[in-house]
């Protein structure tokens, strides 16, 4: 049972986290074609970060409970990747990765673009992944 809960929860969970990133990429693209102010951008940006930083190292941490070797494997390169991050992230007052008087600098906002596509390529093929190991757990029971 508790298997079948832990299945339906990530499978749930990284289709919130993909969705999340669909905003990120709708955002940084309204920045580059000057549709929205940067300084409103980032602090709407600015507090998804942690939440979504959060749910991963959850997930990685219930993986490492549940026994599930290969799915951590699949996300370790990730958690470090925020890890690093989120510890080489602009000085600010408050928690976030972007600052408005950086984020218009053309090789960051196309750094935060390509960012934003490999995690949504990578939540999205995580989604199938966790989708079929849920259809896989339920059939079997």
């Amino acid at each position: 049972m508790l298997c079948r809960t832990f299945v339906v929860y990530k499978c749930l969970l990284c289709f919130m986290l993909h969705l999340c990133f669909y905003f990120y990429i709708i955002a940084f693209d309204e920045l580059k074609t000057d549709y929205k102010n940067p300084i409103d951008q980032c602090n709407t940006l600015n507090p998804l970060v942690l939440p979504e930083y959060l749910i991963h190292a959850f997930f990685c941490v219930m993986f490492l409970c549940a026994a599930e070797w290969l799915t951590l494997g699949l996300n370790m390169p990730l958690l470090a990747y925020h890890i690093w991050r989120y510890m080489s992230r602009p000085v600010m007052s408050g928690p976030g990765l972007y600052d408005p008087t950086t984020i218009m600098n053309a090789d960051i906002l196309a750094y935060c673009q390509k960012e934003g596509w490999c995690k949504l390529a990578f939540y999205l093929l995580s989604f199938f992944y966790y989708l079929y190991g849920m259809i896989y757990v339920l059939v079997s029971s």
